[in-house]
Formats: C-alpha cells, structure tokens, sequence
C-alpha cells in the first residue's frame, strides 16, 4: 500500500511539472508583453522596447512562429510611434517574411497597414502602394471590414501624393460626408486636412482654410498632436499665400511650439542614448545568431562546398585555356578601352571626393555654427554667476565652467576658420600695416602667458624692414599668434624668441624671413611630418599635459599657403623648436601713415541709464542679454521676432538696437533694412552665431553697425555697447 502511495505521489508531482513548465512558456510570452504594455501607457519605452525583445526572444528560443512574428510588428508599431521608419520598416518586414510561413490572419493584414505607413513616413509612394494593395486583398479574403475607412484613406493619400487627384478627392469625401463617431474622428479630420491640401494646390484659398478649420475641429477631440501640428502649418501656409502675415505668422509659431513639444515628447519616452544601446543590443543579438547559423550551415555544407570549389576549378582552368589565344588578339583594343574607362572612374571619383569634402565642410560648419548659441547661454550664465559673489566653494567650478567655454570657443572658431579657407570662403585683404607696430602688440597682447612660465619673450626686428607695408594684417596675426602661442605654453623657465629679417628688396616687393624660436619641450622626429595636420599634437601624454584643440598649426599652414607660402620646421625633442617661413609683402611707396587703433575701454558712466532694444527670439539669451545690461544700470526691453522691432522703433526712441540676425519670420538683415529707411541714427548691433556663409562685411552692408560675435567676451560686448553710446 506505502509502495503504491509512493508511486502515485511521484505520478503527481512529474504531471503537475509538465503543466507548470507548459504555463510557463505560454505565460512567459504573455508576461513580457504584458509589462511592455504598461510600459508604453507610460511613456517608458526603454523598458517597452526590452520586454518586447525577451517576448521575441522567448518565442524564438521555443519555435512559437506565430507569437515570435506579433511581437516583431509590435516592435516595429513601436519604431513607427517614435517616428524611426527605417528601422519600422526592418522590423514590419521581418515580421511579414515569418507571417508568409502562417496562415493569413488579421495580425499580417494590419501589419502590412502599418508598414504602407512607415514607407508614406519616407515618402516612398511606390512601395506604400504594394502594401495597401496587400492589407486591402487579405482583408477581403478574411471578410475583415473593421479597418476599411483606414485602409481607403491610406490608399486615398497614396492617389493623392501620386497626383491620382480625382481618385483620391473621391475616396476623400466618401469619408468626410460619414457620421461624426469616436472611431472615425481621427481619420475624418485626416481626410478634410488632406482635402484641404488638394484645395490649396488647386490656388482655391478659402476652400482650402475651410477644410482646415474643420480638420482643426474634429482634430480637438481625438488629441492627435501631429494630425494637429500639420493642419496648423497648411492653415499657415494659406494665410500666407492669402497675403495674411499676420495669421500666417500665428499660426506657424503654434506650429513650431507643437512640433518642439512634440519631439521633446519623443526624447522624453527614448532618450537617445537608450535607444542607440537597445539597436547596439541588437545588432549584437542578430550578429551572434547569424554567426551561429553560419556554423551550422557551414558544417552541413563543407563537404558540398568542397566540391564546388574543386569543379569551379577545373572549369576556370579549361575557361582560361580556352580564351587564351582569343584574348591575345583582342588585347589592344581592351586595353586602349580600359584606359578610357579608367579615366572616366577617376573623373568620377573626383568629383565625388570633392562632393564629400564640400559635405564635410557644410556639416562642420553647421556643427560650428549650432553649438555657439548655447555656448553663448553657458558663458553668459557663467559671467552672471561669477559677478554676484559667489560662494569660495563655488568660485572654483565657475572658473572651471568659464575656462571651459573659453576653450570650446576657441575651439569652434577653429574648425570654422579651417572651413572657411578649405571652402576658399576667406578673402585676403591688401592694407596699409605697420610690421614691427603689429608683432608689439601681439607681444604685449601674451606677455601674461611668458610670464606665467618664467620664460624670457624677446622681439629682434630688422630695423631695415619698411615701416609702410600692404598685407593682411588679420591673417598675418593668427599665424603669429598661434606660434607664439604654442612656443610660451610649451616652454617653462625658458626663452622665446621672434626674428623678423628684410632678405630683399625688389622693386616695391619686401621679402621678409621670419622665425619663432622656442627652448621648450621639442617634438619627436617621427611627429614633425603629422603636427600640422587637424587634431595632431607631438603625442598622447603632452595633449593631456598641456590641452589645447591640435588645429592651430593646421590654421597656420594652411594661411601661409593662402599667403603664397609654407612653414618650416626644426625640432629637438628636450631643446627647443623653430618654425620659419618667408612671405613676400607690397612697399606702400605713398607713406601713407598706419592708423593707430585705440582700444575702447568700458566706461560704466557713458552706458547707465542707456535705453536699449534687445530684439531676441532664444528664451535662454534674452534672459542673458537682459540680466548683462541691468546689472550696469541700463534700460532694456526685449522683443522676440523682426516685424514687432520695426514697429517698436517706429514709436520709440532707443540709444541702440542688439539685433539678432535669425529670428522666426523676418530675420535680423531685412528688419535692419527697413529700420534703416525711416532711421538712419539709431545704432543698430548684429549678434550672430556667424557661420561658413557669413562675414561680418555682409552683416554690415545691411546697414548694421557692429557685429557681436556669439559666444561673446563679456567685457568686449560692454566696450562695444561703450563705442556706440558715447557717441
């Protein structure tokens, strides 16, 4: 009896196993969508993304094709939410190829329907037209009818997009003309913004707004943000084209504020980060699952693929034999071909290499130029910050924060001087200079910087050299300045010594020899062909040591050669460097006298209880601008776009203008050019992240008076601000 009670017990307990372990895979799949589920009601897509992955993974691990091909649409349903339709349309594909091997089912029909939006998503037209076709014949061989005013109205944008007009407009208003009810608000108010947009490219205005407004209408009820933020944009387009500034204008800024909210939305559900480690993890899952399959498929066929590779063999050998002597009597006539064909790829090549550098110089740039405006707010803040006091505990990581927006300054106004030139953007001016004038300056300008090292800083300037010469000065001192520079940072205890010889002279041509001669660390012999090129220093240890961005020497060669010139270089590692180079300038014969430039100094006086117009559309910098000017006592009011500054200076007596050049609507050039034809006193000051495609001579000839470069030097901006109010 104990005997039969012990083999029942294990009967039991092996049965209940078995079901618990088949619950278990079941409730496994259920489990992982379940919790992504919640996660996207949340907003957490992080986690949306992570569960729905083990939810794939654990019905791969079990062969559930059918689970494994739902949880990869809902991925790509996932992709589609955030507006990633590349890796929507990866992902809805994956899933159709595992469908393909299922019986048809409403999941595969509405997976096509989301893929044919994911290609409208990347305006690809043609293959948004195969999908639909898809999704509408597998809806009717299942007799599914759920979804049929979705599936028209994506056929109706394809027509519509495709310029099939009257298909589309038809489709359309079978929509339009049903009966308000919650399921068909969101697609109702799509098919009168859609009308609507048919109606503006046909010029008929009023039809147009009218569709829009009622698209705005339904759109109200269903909370569709981006259904919202396009029909806002259409409307202000028609207001425009209406001639309506005004409404146009309104309306575009509420557009604008959605879109921004908008895409803060989708940083908020997936930050970048998070989403660039799930696709890493990814790819590390795919690659490790194709390398295993390759495994496997490689131990299945090596015996066959031996045998190819020795059939392949024997046929290239007979082939080769075959056409041996056919080949020796067409050779000439191929080769002569080959010739032509390889100088065809060469051009191509060429004109390709220089597309990509043109590419590369514009991405820089707008890199370049982006970053300034936020970099303005960090020195900006960091100023305010320092001049109300700060706490000593403080001081030290304000001081860290502003050496560091100096050296990102710096390092921005880098890589936009090197694109400049590679761009042949940088114009060379021939003006009167004074040599030995400009290297005192420059001297005076880093007597700090010997100082600090304990190094000994000595001019030797050839008194035959001219003192009337024609050149650029500009570029001749950030040529200087970067050698100079690099000679007292990299000495200590040391000296530092500037040579400037007349070698000739001929007729009203002076070639000068110049040289910057340093006792300081030296560079290696194998790292004096590479420091001249971008972000080379002489090694690892001395760009952790001594900092700094590697471009300067690539700024010098690459001035000298715009000068008609190269730079020279010696080195010793533990003695010293010299850089040389010789540049042939122009004798200014007329003796026409260098104009001294004074240097305006700030004088708190001269600016407070100033009245001054900020016109300013960054929240961030108008903050910044406003609290600089108050602390010294000025009056300040902001404005945020070009129209409202025009109207302001027409009813209101400013001292001067900060004007902002890109601003929403009319930007900051054609507002000073209105401005300047019922005001020609009022100091008007440009403030620019100036760009590859901008100088200061162009914002000028707008009839601006100055140019504040962003990020800016606060005491350089209060001396400007000086300059035009005493005046």
């Amino acid at each position: 009896m104990k005997l039969q009670i012990k083999f029942y017990l294990i009967f039991v307990i092996l049965f209940n196993s078995v079901l618990y372990s088949q619950k278990e895979e079941t409730d496994s799949i259920r489990y992982y969508s379940s919790l992504a589920n919640t996660n996207i009601k949340e907003n957490n897509y992080k986690n949306a993304f992570s569960y729905t992955q083990k939810a794939i993974d654990f019905a791969q691990g079990n062969s559930k094709i059918n689970e494994q091909a739902n949880q990869i649409a809902k991925l790509g349903k996932l992709f589609y939410n955030l507006k990633k339709y590349d890796d929507a349309i990866e992902k809805l594909t994956e899933s159709i190829n595992l469908y393909k091997t299922l019986s048809p089912s409403t999941e595969y029909a509405k997976t096509y329907y989301y893929l044919g939006l994911a290609y409208i998503g990347n305006n690809n037209f043609k293959a948004a037209k195969i999908c639909n076709d898809k999704t509408l014949a597998i809806s009717k061989a299942l007799q599914i009818k759920d979804n049929d005013d979705l599936i028209n109205l994506q056929k109706a944008i394809i027509y519509s997009s495709t310029q099939k007009i009257n298909e589309a407009a038809a489709i359309f208003n079978t929509i339009i003309s049903k009966a308000d009810n919650p399921g068909i608000l969101n697609t109702k108010a799509e098919a009168l913004y859609q009308m609507g947009l048919i109606e503006e490219h046909n010029n008929r205005n009023n039809l147009a707004l009218n569709y829009f407004n009622k698209a705005l209408n339904l759109n109200a009820k269903n909370e569709n943000l981006d259904q919202k933020s396009n029909i806002l944009l259409a409307i202000s387009d028609v207001y425009e084209k209406m001639l309506d500034k005004s409404n146009a204008y309104a309306f575009l800024k509420l557009h604008l504020n959605l879109k921004e909210s908008i895409a803060i939305s989708i940083n908020e559900k997936l930050g970048i980060n998070d989403y660039e480690a799930f696709k890493e993890n990814q790819r590390r899952q795919n690659l490790a699952r194709l390398n295993k399959e390759k495994e496997e498929q490689e131990q299945t066929e090596k015996f066959s693929r031996l045998i190819n590779y020795l059939s392949i063999a024997l046929i290239a050998i007979l082939s080769l034999l075959s056409l041996s002597l056919y080949r020796n009597n067409l050779i000439r006539k191929k080769t002569n071909l080959l010739l032509k064909e390889k100088n065809n790829e060469l051009i191509k090549a060429k004109i390709k290499a220089e597309k990509a550098s043109n590419a590369r110089a514009d991405f820089l740039s707008t890199v370049s130029h982006e970053l300034r405006t936020p970099l303005n707010a960090i020195n900006g803040i960091t100023h305010l910050l320092l001049e109300e006091n700060p706490k000593k505990s403080q001081l030290h990581y304000l001081n860290s924060l502003q050496y560091s927006g100096n050296y990102l300054t710096a390092f921005i106004n880098d890589i936009l001087e090197i694109n400049k030139i590679d761009s042949s953007k940088v114009e060379l001016e021939h003006i009167n200079f004074n040599l030995k004038q400009l290297l005192e300056g420059i001297q005076n300008s880093l007597i700090e910087v010997a100082t600090k090292n304990k190094n000994a800083f000595l001019l030797d300037i050839d008194p035959s050299i001219p003192n009337n010469l024609i050149g650029d000065p500009i570029k001749l001192s950030q040529i200087f300045i970067n050698l100079i520079n690099n000679a007292l940072k990299f000495t200590k205890n040391g000296k530092v010594i500037i040579v400037a010889k007349l070698n000739s002279i001929e007729g009203e041509k002076a070639r000068v020899f110049f040289e910057i001669t340093d006792t300081g660390i030296g560079i290696p012999a194998e790292k004096l062909e590479t420091v001249f090129e971008s972000f080379s220093q002489g090694s690892t240890e001395i760009n952790r040591k001594y900092g700094g961005t590697g471009l300067g020497l690539t700024i010098v060669k690459k001035l000298l050669n715009l000068l008609g010139s190269d730079v020279h270089l010696k080195s010793t590692l533990g003695e010293g460097s010299c850089f040389s180079f010789e540049l042939e300038l122009s004798i200014n014969n007329n003796l026409v006298p260098v104009e001294q430039k004074v240097k305006t100094t700030f004088d708190i006086s001269k600016i407070k209880g100033k009245n001054i117009l900020v016109v300013e559309d960054n929240n961030i910098n108008q903050m910044i601008t406003k609290k600089m000017l108050e602390n010294k006592e000025i009056l300040c009011e902001v404005i945020d776009n070009g129209e409202d500054a025009i109207t302001a200076l027409k009813n209101n007596n400013y001292d001067l203008v900060l004007m902002d050049v890109h601003l929403p609507g009319i930007n900051g050039t054609i507002a000073t050019q209105e401005i300047r034809k019922f005001d020609a006193a009022t100091p008007i000051i440009a403030m620019t992240a100036i760009s590859l495609n901008e100088n200061r001579e162009m914002l000028l000839s707008f009839g601006m008076n100055d140019v504040i470069t962003k990020p800016f030097i606060p005491k350089d901006f209060y001396n400007i601000l000086s300059k035009y109010l005493d005046n």
